[in-house]
C-alpha cells in the first residue's frame, strides 16, 4: 500500500499515552464522536484550563526577537489568555477555585520572568509543509505518521544545536517512562537538520530552571514507538478497544469521565475551534494533577 498522508494513521505523543493507559479512552478521546453533531468530545478540568492558558503565553515569546521578548509583562498577556478559560469554559464552578487557579498561573509566569534562562536565548519554530505542526513518517510501509507539536527549542549557534524543552504546569513528575521527549526528539530529529543536544522538562510550579532528561538513543525509540504504533493501528482494523478494567462498569480512572459524557451525566459548555464538543463536571470541581495539557 503506498503511504498516503489523508489516510495515513496520525499519532502523538499524547494519543499514544492515551492507548497505553487505556484503549477505551484512546477511542473515546481521538475516534469516536457524538452521532448528534458529529464533533469528538473533550473534558474541561482546572489543571488543563491552567496548562492551556500558561502555555500560551510561554510559546508565544518564541516568535519575538530576544531582545523584545520580555518588554511586556506576561502577566498581561496571562490575563487575556485566561478569559478564555474563565467560569465554566475553563471547568470553574465557584470563584474562589478559579482564582486559586489563576493565582497559581501568575506565580508560574512570575518565575519565568525572574528566571527567564534558555527563553532568552535564540529559539526555532518547525514547520513541515508550512504546517505549525511537525510530522514524519514513522512508517511509510505501514502508512503511519508521527507528529507533535514541540513547547520550546532553544537555538545553540555556536553548535549549531537544539535543546527541546517542554513546559509542566502539574505538580506532579512526568513518569520516567514516558515517551513524550523521546518522541519530541525524534519530530526534531526527522523535521530539520540542527543536532538535538539534549531535551528536558520544566516544572514551572518548582523549579527556577528545565531539568534535563536522558534520552534512548534516536533507532531505540523510532522502533518502541513504532511497536506501539502498529499496536493501535491493529486495534483500529479490529474495531477493538477494551478498558483494561471494564469488568469494573464505569470504566478506569483514564477513561470513565469519558463513560460519563456518554451517559448525559456531565455538562455541555460550548464547541471549540477545533470542532470539539466540550464538557464539564456537573456540580464537583476536580483537580485531576495528572492531566497538565500536552500540546
Amino acid at each position: 500500500m503506498a503511504a498516503d498522508k489523508y489516510t495515513a494513521l496520525w499519532l502523538s505523543h499524547s494519543s499514544i499515552s492515551d492507548f497505553l493507559k487505556c484503549p477505551r479512552a484512546y477511542y473515546l478521546k481521538n475516534i469516536y464522536k457524538d452521532p448528534k453533531t458529529g464533533h469528538k468530545i473533550q473534558l474541561m478540568t482546572p489543571p488543563l484550563a491552567l496548562g492551556q492558558a500558561v502555555h500560551e503565553v510561554i510559546e508565544s515569546l518564541s516568535i519575538i526577537p530576544t531582545e523584545n521578548r520580555f518588554n511586556e509583562s506576561l502577566l498581561i498577556k496571562f490575563n487575556t489568555a485566561w478569559d478564555k478559560v474563565s467560569g465554566k469554559r475553563g471547568g470553574f464552578l465557584q470563584e474562589d477555585t478559579e482564582h486559586k487557579y489563576k493565582q497559581r498561573g501568575e506565580i508560574m509566569l512570575k518565575r519565568v520572568m525572574d528566571n527567564p534562562g534558555p527563553l532568552k536565548n535564540l529559539a526555532i519554530k518547525i514547520k513541515v509543509d508550512n504546517r505549525d505542526l511537525p510530522y514524519f513518517w514513522l512508517s511509510e510501509e505501514d502508512n503511519i505518521i508521527l507528529c507533535g507539536k514541540l513547547d520550546w527549542i532553544e537555538y545553540f549557534p555556536d553548535t549549531d544545536s537544539i535543546h527541546i524543552i517542554d513546559f509542566k504546569t502539574s505538580k506532579s513528575v512526568e513518569d520516567p517512562e514516558s515517551l513524550q521527549l523521546p518522541i519530541y526528539s525524534l519530530l526534531a530529529h526527522k523535521c530539520q537538520n540542527r543536532k538535538v543536544d539534549g531535551a528536558s522538562y520544566w516544572y514551572l510550579e518548582e523549579n527556577d530552571a528545565p531539568t534535563p532528561k536522558t534520552l534512548p538513543g534516536q533507532e531505540e525509540a523510532e522502533a518502541q514507538i513504532l511497536k506501539i504504533a502498529r499496536k493501535v493501528k491493529l486495534a483500529r482494523q479490529l474495531e477493538s478497544f477494551k478498558c483494561p478494567e471494564e469488568e469494573k462498569g464505569d470504566g478506569c480512572m483514564y477513561c470513565k469521565s469519558f463513560e460519563a459524557i456518554l451517559r448525559g451525566e456531565l455538562n455541555f459548555v460550548y464547541t471549540d475551534s477545533n470542532n470539539r464538543d466540550v464538557y464539564i463536571y456537573p456540580e464537583k470541581e476536580v483537580t485531576l494533577e495528572n492531566e497538565s495539557i500536552i500540546l
